[in-house]
C-alpha cells in the first residue's frame, strides 16, 4: 500500500521561499498546493512554475493542508505558525523562529499540545560537513567561528545576530553539552541603523569558550568553525563543505613533538535546503525525530537575543560618549 502523498504549501515565496517550493515540487512523497504571497504577481509567477493554487492570505489554506514552510518576514512568523499548528498544521518555520522568546516558547508549547512537528530553519544543521562532525565523538574546549558576508540591503530587518551569528549559536548550543553561564559581547553599525558586525564570548559551565563573529560588511564570504578538543581539532568550511579533523598521535621518537595526523574530507555539491525539507517531512510522517525542534529554535533565538541587547547597551554608551559637550553661554 503506498503512503499518502503530504499536502504541503510555502508561505512567503521571495528570495528563499521560492526555493522551499521548488523542493516540494520535485518530491515523490509531497503534493504542493499551493504558494502564499501578499504580492499577487510573485503569487502567480510562482503557483504558474509548480502549477499549484495562489493565495493572498495563508488563512484560505487552513485546514487544507498538512505541512507548511513559513519563509515570511520573521515578524509575521508567530501570527502565521500559530494559525497553522493550532489546526494540527507541521510548520517549517525559518530561522530564527520568531521575534521574541516569549512568541517562540508559545508556538512549541502549542506544537506540543497539538502533537504535531515545529522544526526551525537552521539550516546549516544540514550542512553535510557538519553532520559528519556530530558522528565524532566531541568534547570542545575552545570553539572559534567567523560567519562573514558582504553587505545585502533585503536582510536588513534585523540585526546580523539574528541574520547571521544565530547559526552559529544555534550550532554551538548542540556542540557543548553543559549550560552557558555567561556572554559578553560589542559590535558596530556600518551601513546600517542596526548592528552590522558583533563579537560574542560564550563560556560554559563545562569550561568551554566559544568566540563568535559576524559581519554583513565584509568584502568576502566565509563561513568556518574551528573546535578544539583535548587531543586534537577540527575545522569547517560550511561555503565549500569541507571538514579537516586533526588528532594527536604518538610522540615523535627523534623530536618527542607528537605527531598530527590529519583527515581531509569534501563532500560536494550537497543540497542542504532539500536534505532539510525531506528530514522536516519524514517528522511530519512520524519516521524520525524533528531533527531542529522549537526547543532549540527558541535557545538560539534566546542567546542571540541577549548577545543584542549587549551589543546594543554598548552601542548606546558609546554614542552618548562621543556626543560634543554644549558648553553654556559665556558671561
Amino acid at each position: 500500500m503506498s503512503t499518502p502523498q503530504l499536502r504541503c504549501a510555502v508561505v512567503g515565496v521571495g528570495h528563499l521561499g521560492k526555493w522551499h517550493a521548488a523542493k516540494y515540487a520535485q518530491l515523490p512523497d509531497t503534493e504542493l498546493v499551493a504558494v502564499v504571497d501578499s504580492n499577487a504577481a510573485t503569487a502567480r509567477e510562482i503557483a504558474s512554475r509548480h502549477d499549484c493554487e495562489p493565495v493572498l492570505d495563508h488563512r484560505a489554506l487552513l485546514g487544507r493542508v498538512d505541512a507548511v514552510s513559513i519563509a515570511a518576514p520573521t515578524t509575521l512568523h508567530y501570527a502565521i505558525a500559530r494559525d497553522f499548528l493550532d489546526v494540527g498544521c507541521h510548520v517549517l518555520v525559518e530561522k530564527p523562529i520568531t521575534t521574541t522568546v516569549e512568541e517562540a516558547e508559545a508556538l512549541t508549547q502549542l506544537a506540543e499540545d497539538r502533537g504535531v512537528v515545529l522544526q526551525v530553519g537552521h539550516l546549516e544543521r544540514f550542512n553535510p560537513a557538519l553532520r559528519r562532525l556530530v558522528e565524532e565523538p566531541l568534547e570542545p574546549r575552545f570553539i572559534e567561528s567567523h560567519r562573514l558576508a558582504p553587505f545585502k540591503p533585503r536582510a536588513t530587518d534585523v540585526s546580523v545576530v539574528l541574520d547571521l551569528m544565530i547559526h552559529d549559536i544555534d550550532i554551538i548550543l548542540t556542540l557543548v553539552d553543559a549550560p552557558l553561564t555567561d556572554l559578553r559581547a560589542s559590535g558596530a553599525q556600518i551601513l546600517t541603523t542596526d548592528i552590522d558586525i558583533a563579537n560574542a564570548r560564550l563560556e560554559f559551565a563545562d569550561g568551554c569558550v566559544a568566540n563568535v563573529t559576524s559581519s554583513r560588511v565584509s568584502t568576502r564570504s566565509e563561513r568556518r568553525m574551528r573546535i578544539f578538543q583535548p587531543h586534537g581539532y577540527a575545522s569547517i568550511d560550511f561555503q565549500n563543505r569541507n571538514l579537516a579533523l586533526h588528532h594527536i598521535g604518538e610522540d615523535d621518537p627523534e623530536t618527542g613533538i607528537p605527531e598530527i595526523h590529519t583527515e581531509k574530507l569534501i563532500f560536494g555539491d550537497a543540497d542542504a535546503l532539500l536534505t532539510q525539507i525531506q528530514a522536516f517531512v519524514a517528522a511530519a510522517r512520524g519516521e524520525q525525530p524533528v531533527i531542529v525542534d522549537g526547543r532549540a529554535g527558541r535557545r538560539a533565538l534566546e542567546t542571540a537575543s541577549t548577545i543584542t541587547d549587549l551589543v546594543r547597551a554598548n552601542l548606546n554608551v558609546m554614542t552618548r560618549a562621543a556626543r560634543p559637550q554644549h558648553r553654556g553661554a559665556e558671561t
